[in-house]
């Protein structure tokens, strides 16, 4: 995809404070849930004796842990590095974006809670789709970067999850 898609995708959010505001309250939001329901998932199956626990505990963590040493390996630029245009949410990491972790984080989570209970799976992954697309709209990943979190984790989540 070239600039001009991702500044069309943008611009309504940098030339609206409203718009940029809702969306960055949004994109917060939506990570900070995730990041809470993982670990209340973990001690609710732990509380409960759950024989799931260690495979919702393990999966995840080491998946996460090869998405990241693969991402160092690639260390790919991201869209305000490669263009020099400011990205909507602040960030000053460099390289490292292939693959969208915090993405790859929410498909992951979505996976493990879609094992767990269908329905809140489902939302989970609505919910990791917006993250997705707010990442994209807000430059700070392109939409190969996010594409690519989303299917690893569902293809990690698979195997983990309902092959092994």
């Amino acid at each position: 995809m070239q600039k001009s898609y991702y500044d069309a995708l943008a611009r309504p959010f940098e030339t609206n404070e409203k718009r940029k505001h809702v969306l960055l309250a949004a994109n917060r939001v939506v990570t900070i849930a995730f990041y809470v329901i993982y670990p209340a998932m973990l001690v609710i199956l732990l509380i409960l004796g759950d024989p799931r626990f260690a495979q919702i505990l393990l999966v995840p963590v080491i998946s996460f842990i090869l998405v990241t040493i693969f991402r160092r390996i690639v260390n790919a630029k991201r869209p305000y590095e490669v263009w020099g245009e400011q990205p909507l949410i602040e960030k000053e990491t460099a390289g490292r974006s292939f693959p969208s972790r915090h993405v790859f984080s929410a498909f992951m989570i979505a996976m493990a809670m879609l094992w767990i209970n269908i329905p809140a799976g489902i939302v989970l992954m609505a919910a990791g789709a917006f993250l997705a697309v707010a990442r994209v709209i807000a430059r700070v990943h392109f939409l190969r970067d996010v594409v690519a979190g989303a299917l690893i984790a569902v293809g990690l989540g698979i195997l983990g999850f309902y092959v092994f």
